[in-house]
């Protein structure tokens, strides 16, 4: 069923998206993103030492939850304003969660805004990212 604004109540939950990324997938992203800190790939790095792992790139999570978003409004509109935390790390080979539920939805200046709390769970059901998404949609 196509998603419209008649349709969305406070309080939906949006369909989740799980994540597993390897240690492949996540050198991938590196080359990608330009982000090569060796605490995302280099299992003898001091810090991945330290932890006994290297860790998923926070930048990756902030993707996943667009993904999360933008998979939920498909072509119903577009995404205003989307923003996370980075309050724990996630780990390759371990999934985690995109979550969310819709806060509040009104209209202003000729606009139907959605707001989102949106989130990662790491496979603990620990919250690592929380964030938050303004979406407009079609009239």
């Amino acid at each position: 069923m196509a998603l419209t604004w008649e349709t969305i109540r406070e309080g939906d939950v949006l369909p989740e998206l799980k994540k597993r990324p390897g240690v492949t997938q996540l050198v991938k992203y590196a080359a990608g993103s330009g982000d090569f800190n060796p605490l995302h790939h280099d299992f003898q790095f001091p810090q991945a030492k330290q932890l006994g792992s290297i860790i998923v790139h926070g930048r990756f999570k902030y993707a996943a939850l667009g993904e999360l978003v933008s998979n939920w409004l498909g072509h119903a509109g577009r995404i205003r304003k989307i923003s996370c935390q980075y309050r724990a790390m996630d780990f390759p080979d371990r999934e985690f969660v995109c979550r969310g539920t819709v806060t509040r939805k009104w209209e202003e200046r000729g606009e139907r805004l959605v707001a989102l709390a949106i989130w990662t769970e790491s496979d603990d059901g620990k919250k690592t990212t929380p964030g938050e998404a303004i979406v407009a949609l079609r009239a």
